[in-house]
């Protein structure tokens, strides 16, 4: 299938910065091993007594030096298979990443995780210049699916309510359009976008179809935009919402691997004590990220003014990437509706402004903490199982059903 809907706001090319060689577990097929063993890398110098690919939990992985970096991390930085072999020779987890492919009907969309440095920083080329790496990377995805990628339903709006391809892309546009709407801030346009959600909720399209919905979403679009209030005029988040909410960053400011590993992998029972912590909301923050500096939860609710115009760009980028792209729906994000992989997006809002207070407090400046918060909210988001496990698709319900998105995304942009 062709590749379309490239973002134009976002450029990335590979800065051989080594992060996702540190931090990621890369998986490997029956077929990438073999490739791998011909490769010989035992009669390579520094390779003679080395594993290079690992079993662990029932899949195969590339092995990792005792230093955390992938074996193949050379010290220029720079991946030895691909210098040696070429791109092809790569597993096609590294080659894909960091773009996310993301089958829409008859058609690929293209997103890209901001967990890369490079990504939120926004350097390298316009994305449409990879054009061709990424149609050969839609035909590796195409080749291994045991389907047709075109013949993949779209995600639900909610359970029990499916629309066609087209009409799905209908209201993605309507939330694009609102996201793109310069007259306002970022926080009131994604609580513009939480009001439309809402409203569709409640509504049936058994009859609302094509034109009639293009219809029906221009004009609750324009009334829902004049309604919003301003920030200050939105109320406080409840006690539940704010319980909630800190057990959702609590996964979000989780690092178990990489050089900024947390206290998390130091057993089951610093877990349970940290997320009783996070649950209560009192006392010191516990150090899930080696970064997290010695600060309590209510050094994280001081108000840090409105949010400057560079970290506002930074943060739009990163909406209208996942909006135009679809990654927070179907099957890049465990498979959520639309509406409700929708809420989960937005909830990144005050998870990322909050977990910037805490890096703020450590010693960054302002913009520099937002970068360092958004790549690890991305990094979770789509791709971290506690986000679709337990209690969370419970929690991110029940914020939505109480009207607490809306509040969260209002509080922490002050």
């Amino acid at each position: 299938m062709p590749v379309r809907s490239l973002p134009t706001v976002q450029n990335w090319d590979c800065r051989s910065c080594s992060d996702c060689c540190r931090t990621y577990s890369v998986p490997v097929t029956a077929a990438e091993r073999e490739t791998i063993a011909k490769q010989a890398w035992s009669a390579v110098p520094g390779f003679e007594k080395m594993d290079t690919v690992v079993k662990a939990g029932g899949e195969y992985a590339l092995a990792h030096t005792a230093e955390g970096a992938c074996v193949f991390l050379g010290d220029d930085n720079r991946c030895r298979i691909h210098a040696k072999f070429g791109a092809a020779a790569k597993p096609k987890a590294c080659r894909i990443y960091p773009f996310v492919m993301v089958p829409a009907g008859d058609h690929w969309r293209v997103g890209i995780r901001f967990a890369c440095p490079t990504a939120t920083a926004n350097q390298g080329r316009k994305l449409a210049e990879h054009a061709g790496e990424l149609a050969e990377f839609a035909g590796l995805l195409e080749a291994d699916a045991s389907r047709s990628i075109a013949d993949l339903p779209p995600p639900p709006l909610q359970a029990g309510q499916s629309i066609p391809w087209v009409d799905l892309l209908r209201f993605n546009a309507a939330i694009s359009e609102i996201l793109n709407e310069p007259a306002y801030s970022l926080e009131r346009r994604l609580r513009q976008i939480s009001a439309l959600a809402e409203v569709c909720k409640k509504s049936r399209f058994g009859e609302v179809q094509g034109d009639r919905l293009k219809e029906f979403l221009d004009v609750m679009g324009a009334a829902i935009v004049e309604d919003v209030p301003i920030r200050t005029m939105v109320p406080k988040p409840g006690w539940v919402g704010r319980m909630l909410f800190r057990q959702l960053a609590a996964v979000y400011c989780r690092k178990d691997n990489g050089p900024d590993t947390g206290i998390a992998s130091r057993g089951k029972w610093t877990r349970i004590r940290s997320a009783w912590r996070f649950a209560r909301g009192t006392g010191a923050i516990p150090k899930l990220h080696a970064r997290i500096p010695t600060m309590t939860f209510a050094d994280a609710e001081e108000a840090r003014g409105s949010i400057p115009a560079e970290i506002e760009a930074l943060l739009l980028r990163y909406y209208r990437v996942k909006v135009e792209s679809l990654q927070f729906c179907g099957p890049t994000n465990y498979h959520r509706p639309y509406w409700e992989g929708l809420d989960s997006l937005l909830m990144t809002f005050p998870a990322i402004l909050w977990l910037a207070r805490v890096f703020e407090r450590g010693g960054l400046d302002r913009t520099n903490a937002t970068k360092l918060a958004l790549r690890l909210v991305d990094d979770s988001f789509g791709y971290n199982k506690l986000l679709d496990a337990g209690r969370q698709p419970w929690a991110m319900r029940a914020l939505a059903d109480r009207g607490e998105i809306a509040k969260l995304i209002a509080w922490y942009a002050g």
